[in-house]
């Protein structure tokens, strides 16, 4: 869990480090600020720098020093123009202090150069974007490289590919910080897929009319979560041999067809605890997990709680939605 360090609302600090890409930039700003739980807030080592390529949208220009970092639940680390270049000193030593005390730092595209270059990353599983994996390899050997995929968490620190894979990962952030109902309200508001998982690939060379067809094979699925679905059904669906299906769904998702479909159970099973008072057999029964008992069982394996543990991490009355709360107040409580 995030070290809460204020009691106005989760903080962001997005760090403008010099070259900070806008897009990068952009895309932290805009997902956090679509919900009311959270304060944002962007800093740099020069407060009246410019992110590379900026428009002359105000809201993206650092309006605080980096020792705002020290204040910040989430630190956000945009990609920027030359990787290999060292850090401000002040920038530096705010991202040490930060992953010190706990908060959670994500890193977008080749922002994770900054937190390899500080050794925040030794020992630790990191990706970014498929261009520079190699020069994150070769540079900083003691990371362990993870490459091709969307992003990746170890602990508190997340990195990703592009810009895309960041709207991912902000996204990952608020479904842990503040349930799946709040990031699929989020998600909504930016127009993104509230569903993409961590293990997704950055890319799939695969036929067009592939991806085409799997696509509409895993919409058929999650329509149907609550009753059984096999493997055979799935490749039946798309007009494979089981097979082809499963290695073409394994490259296209990074994962197994039913270890995908257990993901997006637990999904549904999250956003039905967050938004129902029904009784958890129920809910195993309607996200396709079948007894209480076994969906308890996998709903720990793989969220780290019970369903009960959960629900009342989540109670009703403090899930606003960021549509209907945006004008309210910034300062909710997390």
């Amino acid at each position: 869990m995030v070290v809460r360090s204020t009691e106005g609302g989760t903080v962001v600090a997005v760090l403008a480090v010099p070259g900070a890409y806008a897009l990068d930039l952009g895309v932290a700003v805009h997902v956090f600020s679509r919900y009311p739980g959270y304060r944002v807030v962007v800093c740099a080592e020069d407060a009246g720098a410019a992110a590379a390529g900026e428009s002359a949208a105000g809201e993206l220009r650092p309006t605080r020093g980096p020792e705002a970092v020290a204040g910040a639940d989430v630190v956000v680390v945009p990609g920027y123009e030359d990787p290999l270049s060292p850090l401000p000193e002040g920038c530096a030593a705010a991202l040490r202090a930060a992953v010190g005390r706990g908060a959670r730092v994500i890193a977008i595209c080749t922002g994770v150069f900054a937190l390899a270059a500080e050794g925040l990353l030794d020992g630790r599983a990191a990706t970014t974007h498929w261009r520079h994996t190699a020069a994150l390899r070769e540079r900083h050997p003691r990371v362990d490289v993870v490459e091709n995929r969307l992003f990746v968490v170890d602990g508190p620190l997340v990195t990703t590919a592009g810009a895309g894979a960041g709207i991912d990962a902000c996204l990952h952030v608020v479904r842990a910080e503040f349930g799946a109902v709040a990031a699929d309200g989020v998600a909504k508001e930016v127009v993104a897929s509230p569903a993409r998982d961590a293990r997704e690939p950055q890319f799939a060379e695969l036929p067009a009319a592939s991806r085409e067809s799997l696509r509409a094979t895993r919409e058929w699925v999650l329509g149907r979560l609550g009753s059984p679905v096999t493997v055979q059904e799935m490749a039946d669906h798309a007009l494979l041999s089981r097979r082809t299906f499963i290695r073409r769904f394994t490259r296209e998702t990074g994962m197994p067809p039913m270890r995908w479909v257990t993901s997006q159970r637990i999904l549904l099973a999250r956003r039905l605890l967050e938004s129902s008072d029904r009784p958890v057999e129920r809910i195993a029964a309607a996200s396709g997990f079948g007894t209480a008992g076994h969906f308890r069982a996998v709903f720990r394996r793989e969220v780290g709680v019970t369903p009960s543990a959960y629900r009342a991490a989540h109670p009703l009355p403090e899930r606003p939605g960021p549509a209907s709360q945006r004008a309210a107040t910034s300062s909710a409580t997390s």
